[in-house]
C-alpha cells in the first residue's frame, strides 16, 4: 500500500534529498497554481475533467466514477510510462488528497512504482502558504533596485542571479512588468501562484546575509505583496539607477518588443490617455498608430512615467538612498557589483 505523507514531512524530505512532486490535476488547474517545482502528469485533461464533473452533477458519484475509469484506463500505459522516467523519490497530489491522487498512487503501487500521496493535497499546501506569509519574518537585509522606467532593473537582477547573488524577481513571479503595458506578451499570475512562488524563494534565501529585489509597488499586476515584505522593502536601502533617456528607450524596446503586439499597446494606452496633456497624448497615439515606438516611449517617459516615479520616491530619506549614475545598463551592473564588494568588506 502506498504511504500518505504530511506536508511538514514532505518539506523536510525535500531539504534532505532530491524529491519529485507530481501534480495529477488537469493542466488548467496546474497552470493556475501548484507547488513550485512540481511537474504535471494529469489523470484527466481539461476536457475530460469537465466531462466527469458534469456527469457528477447530473447523474451522481457512481456514474462519474465509472466514466472516469473508462477515460483513465485508455491512457494508463502512457500515464505509467511518464512515471517510469522519474528516478527520484516522488509524491503525488491533487486538490484535496482525494480520488485522483489516491488512484494515481494505487496504480503506481500495482506497477511496482513507489510513490507517496500528499495528505490534504494542494489545499493543505495553500493553507500553509497563507499562514507562513502572515507570520513570516524575513531575516536577510534587502538591496532594493529602483530607477526610472527602462533603467534595466530586471536585466540587472537576472545578471546578478546568474553571478550567484540571491535575487527575488517579483515581476517574473507576478508575470507582469509593473506598468500599464506590463502584462503584454506575458501570462499574469494569480495570487495563489504568486504566493506559492514567493514563499519558496523566501525559504530558499532565509539564511542569506542580503537579497536583491526590485522596488515595486505593493500591487504588481493582479497580485499583492504580503505586508511584511512590502514594509521591509520600504525600510531597506534603496539603490537608484540613473541612465540616459536614450538608453532607457532602447531597454524598453528590447524588453517589450511592441512591434509584436501593436494593438495591445494602443489599447493599453487608452487606459492612461486622459492623464496626459491632450496635445502630447495625441502625439503618443499617432506614434503608436504609425509604429514609431521609440518616439511613443520617449514621450511616455517624459510626460507620464518619470513624473509619477519622482513623486513616488520622494519619501525616502537621503540616508536610505544610493544613487548610481551610469551610461548603460552594463555600466550600472558593474557599479552595483563594486558596491556589493565594498559592502561585504565593511561587514567583514
Amino acid at each position: 500500500m502506498f504511504q500518505d505523507i504530511s506536508l511538514p514531512d514532505l518539506l523536510a524530505s525535500q531539504e534532505k534529498e532530491t524529491h519529485t512532486l507530481v501534480d495529477v490535476r488537469s493542466p488548467k488547474e496546474f497552470n493556475e497554481a501548484t507547488i513550485p517545482g512540481s511537474i504535471n502528469i494529469p489523470i484527466f485533461n481539461d476536457e475530460e475533467r469537465a466531462e466527469v464533473g458534469t456527469i457528477y452533477k447530473q447523474q451522481g458519484v457512481e456514474a462519474a466514477k465509472e466514466r472516469g475509469l473508462q477515460i483513465f484506463s485508455q491512457k494508463l500505459p502512457a500515464f505509467i510510462a511518464e512515471f517510469k522516467q522519474i528516478e527520484t523519490p516522488m509524491t503525488v497530489f491533487c486538490w484535496r488528497g482525494g480520488m485522483r491522487s489516491k488512484t494515481a498512487a494505487t496504480v503506481l503501487e500495482l506497477m511496482g512504482i513507489r510513490a507517496n500521496r500528499l495528505m490534504g493535497g494542494i489545499r493543505t499546501y495553500r493553507q500553509w502558504v497563507v499562514q507562513e506569509l502572515e507570520n513570516q519574518q524575513f531575516k536577510p537585509k534587502l538591496f532594493v533596485l529602483n530607477g526610472y522606467t527602462g533603467s534595466g532593473k530586471t536585466a540587472i537582477l537576472q545578471r546578478l542571479s546568474k553571478h550567484g547573488y540571491p535575487v527575488i524577481d517579483l515581476e517574473k513571479m507576478a508575470g507582469h512588468r509593473g506598468s500599464i503595458f506590463g502584462q503584454i506578451g506575458l501570462e499574469p499570475s494569480n495570487q495563489k501562484k504568486f504566493d506559492s512562488l514567493l514563499i519558496s524563494e523566501i525559504r530558499r534565501y532565509q539564511d542569506e546575509p542580503f537579497v536583491f529585489i526590485e522596488g515595486e509597488s505593493k500591487r504588481i499586476g493582479k497580485v499583492y505583496l504580503p505586508p511584511f515584505l512590502n514594509e521591509k522593502k520600504e525600510n531597506s536601502l534603496q539603490l537608484f539607477l540613473h541612465l540616459p533617456v536614450e538608453e532607457r528607450v532602447r531597454n524598453i524596446l528590447e524588453d517589450y518588443q511592441p512591434w509584436e503586439y501593436p494593438h495591445h499597446f494602443e489599447e493599453a494606452f487608452q487606459l492612461i490617455k486622459k492623464r496626459i496633456h491632450t496635445p502630447i497624448a495625441k502625439q503618443i497615439e499617432e506614434a503608436l498608430e504609425s509604429h514609431d515606438f521609440a518616439l511613443a516611449i520617449k514621450l511616455l517617459l517624459e510626460y507620464y512615467y518619470d513624473p509619477k516615479y519622482e513623486y513616488s520616491t520622494k519619501h525616502y530619506p537621503d540616508k536610505q538612498r544610493i544613487t548610481i549614475e551610469a551610461a548603460t545598463t552594463d555600466d550600472a551592473f558593474q557599479k552595483i557589483l563594486q558596491m556589493v564588494k565594498v559592502s561585504n568588506q565593511h561587514s567583514n
